[in-house]
């Protein structure tokens, strides 16, 4: 990728985001084909997009991660960050987004304004990201370029402001009107080329009027140019673009572009408007960053005058190359010799090959300046969010802030022996993808997985078995149930056996009850007065209370808020031992169980649910359905955050139930917060359902 002055003012970085469906991996596609950096143009629909080029995304036919588009056009490099639309995917927006200096909304002429542009609008204000939009699909039956304008205009103000007009509707769009320079530009379906034209007759007053309101808006950002605007001085071409450039970088511009990415309409008009429009990364906001020497925190610009100092955005564990580091260069610029130290891990790093990716094609390159986004292979100790930096700059870039999981399955292998194999695979799956987890659960001894819903989970498995080759299942975890006691019980546990030799008895008196102060754990009592037990056997009861409670008597579950006192008991001189006393104590806790009206708890779980005000009766009711109960409400950015406790057993699936009520306009959030009696009514369903699963087990 030649470029004749590789310098930071001719890079243009740019995500697309927007919601599931709209067209922008076709975009970065049809971006691709025009500047013949390829030479067919791939489908979506075909999977033989570049962006698109993992497995799973062509069997899915959507795209699953964030993918790099690297092109050159007239001299200037190109890097449009292909992101998910899809929300169990929110990871790879946040992560292309930190690599971009503007975010262009793709939004689909046909069907307007949807959730995933909401929350892409609302996310590029949240981390005062500059935002453009791309009406797409004006090829198709039913769509009106107006129309959506002015959806966008009513939604999110001002700032949007249009600078492209279509020629032709439906079918017959065929052009696109630069408004600035009044240039009109028609498409030549064999060639994808755009032949300049007059502007057509009909559309002259309109683009006139679109054209005063630019010059209104951009006159708007400075004071300069306001005072010429109202003295009824033109505003020249370049004045106006340099406006637009700085009110987009700053966020009081929104600029609106159109077309059709799947038939290559108006991409030559696209391209140009990028360059003379949107913002090049001298523009970005400066880096947060502590500084290692000093401890204090700084905000560094983007510059070539620095050392070198990078932040790995992402990273992709390929099965063949292995571990591929994505990064953006904050400051100066890196080559293959050049001696790179991570800050994060406080070690120093050897780079090998420099790349650039454009899908998973590698570029090699030996120099990746400040701006531009490379790659890196086998770095040893650095993962997603690190800093790697020249050793005479140490410095540590802010790291991400990724939401967490909201949704958890247990793994379960298909093929016995499969264990060690799925670990390291997931172990693997979880330096790509920091928006999961994965644990062993020490009770269930299942692998457990944790993600952003269930289309994430099923595609991590699905991961697991076209990388890793190991076929799993996903099941709901278990729910750690606990047992406890509701009454006082005093029970004898004796252990008596007679055969040749010694013999083995112990023999004691405990008063079971539940414990005064709530905890959870046992809390032992002696109260061994005269040398009933002797002292030396006394720990073997409580040894023997304390293994006894991992296993209550209802479901097998363990056993908490229990307090024992031991009182009396006796003993024989030959026979008694530990291991008697143990028996003994295992015995007493059996029966005093039984007696002290023994219940079942279930884990309760404190929710934080995000919403806006709309579904706030779906939300109460649904919470009521699930036996929880609301504690109270309170206004969070505009939308209503209802705090609830819901026992866990009906918060699993509770990402996916969210979603659908809230047509993913919520968010949630939930800790553990106590454990609390199970209703009588759903105790028997658990006690059956537990012996099943331990049977299935043996």
């Amino acid at each position: 990728m030649y470029i004749k002055e590789y310098r930071i003012k001719n890079l243009r970085n740019v995500g697309i985001i927007g919601h599931s469906g709209t067209g922008k991996t076709s975009l970065a596609e049809a971006l691709l084909y025009y500047t013949k950096s390829i030479d067919r143009l791939g489908r979506v629909e075909d999977g033989t997009t570049t962006t698109d080029f993992d497995s799973e995304e062509k069997k899915k036919q959507i795209s699953l991660q964030a993918s790099v588009a690297p092109f050159t056009y007239q001299d200037i490099k190109f890097n449009m960050v292909d992101v998910p639309g899809f929300f169990d995917f929110v990871g790879e927006q946040i992560q292309g987004m930190r690599a971009v200096d503007v975010a262009t909304i793709v939004v689909s002429a046909a069907s307007g304004i949807e959730v995933g542009t909401d929350k892409a609008w609302d996310y590029c204000n949240k981390i005062k990201l500059p935002r453009t939009f791309f009406i797409n699909k004006l090829d198709r039956d039913h769509t009106d370029f107006d129309k959506v304008f002015a959806q966008l205009k009513e939604k999110y103000g001002m700032s949007v402001v249009p600078i492209q007009y279509p020629i032709g509707k439906e079918e017959n769009f065929h052009g696109v009107i630069n408004i600035i320079s009044n240039r009109a530009r028609i498409h030549d379906p064999k060639t994808f080329e755009m032949k300049e034209a007059p502007v057509p007759e009909d559309l002259v007053d309109k683009v006139n009027e679109l054209r005063e309101m630019i010059i209104e808006s951009v006159a708007q950002t400075d004071e300069a140019l306001l005072e010429k605007y109202f003295g009824g001085e033109e505003l020249t071409h370049e004045e106006i673009y340099n406006a637009l450039i700085k009110g987009c970088a700053s966020g009081d511009i929104a600029p609106v572009t159109c077309g059709s990415a799947s038939k290559v309409i108006g991409m030559t008009t696209l391209l140009e408007d990028m360059i003379e429009c949107f913002p090049t990364p001298e523009y970005a906001i400066p880096q947060k960053a502590v500084v290692v020497e000093t401890g204090e925190t700084e905000f560094i610009p983007l510059s070539e005058d620095k050392p070198f100092s990078g932040l790995v955005f992402k990273t992709i564990a390929d099965p063949f190359v292995g571990k591929i580091s994505l990064f953006r260069v904050i400051t100066g610029h890196i080559r293959p010799d050049t001696p790179v130290f991570n800050t994060n891990q406080d070690k120093p790093e050897k780079i090998n090959t420099l790349i650039f990716l454009r899908g998973k094609n590698q570029i090699l390159t030996d120099k990746i300046i400040a701006g531009d986004i490379g790659a890196v292979t086998k770095l040893q100790f650095t993962k997603t969010g690190e800093t790697i930096c020249d050793p005479k700059f140490k410095v540590i870039y802010d790291k991400f802030n990724f939401p967490q999981p909201t949704m958890t399955m247990a793994v379960m292998p298909k093929a016995k022996g499969d264990e060690d194999k799925i670990s390291s695979g997931l172990q693997r799956l979880v330096e790509e993808d920091p928006t999961f987890t994965m644990e062993r659960d020490p009770e269930t001894a299942e692998i457990l997985i944790s993600g952003q819903g269930d289309t994430h989970l099923e595609i991590l498995a699905s991961r697991l078995k076209s990388k890793f080759s190991v076929d799993v299942e996903l099941r709901k975890p278990r729910i750690p149930y606990r047992e406890t006691i509701k009454k006082k019980s005093d029970v004898q546990g004796k252990h008596k056996k007679q055969s040749g030799g010694h013999g083995q008895y112990g023999d004691v008196k405990i008063i079971f009850e539940p414990r005064p102060d709530g905890e959870d754990e046992l809390l032992f009592v002696d109260k061994v007065v005269g040398g009933a037990v002797p002292r030396n056997y006394i720990p073997a009861v409580e040894k023997g209370l304390r293994e006894s409670i991992q296993e209550g008597i209802l479901a097998g579950y363990p056993v908490i808020k229990l307090q024992a006192t031991l009182y009396d008991g006796s003993f024989h001189p030959v026979d008694s031992s530990e291991m008697a006393f143990k028996v003994a104590a295992n015995l007493a806790f059996k029966k005093g169980m039984e007696m002290a009206s023994p219940a079942l708890l279930e884990p309760i779980m404190k929710a934080s649910i995000i919403i806006p005000d709309e579904y706030m009766g779906d939300i109460m009711g649904d919470i009521n359905k699930k036996r929880g109960r609301v504690l109270g409400m309170e206004p969070v950015d505009g939308k209503q955050m209802v705090l609830a406790e819901v026992p866990l057993s009906e918060m699993q699936t509770y990402a996916t139930d969210l979603r659908s009520m809230t047509q993913a306009r919520g968010d949630f959030q939930m800790e553990f917060t106590r454990y609390e009696e199970v209703p009588p009514s759903e105790v028997q369903k658990i006690v059956e359902e537990t012996k099943k699963f331990k049977e299935s087990k043996e």
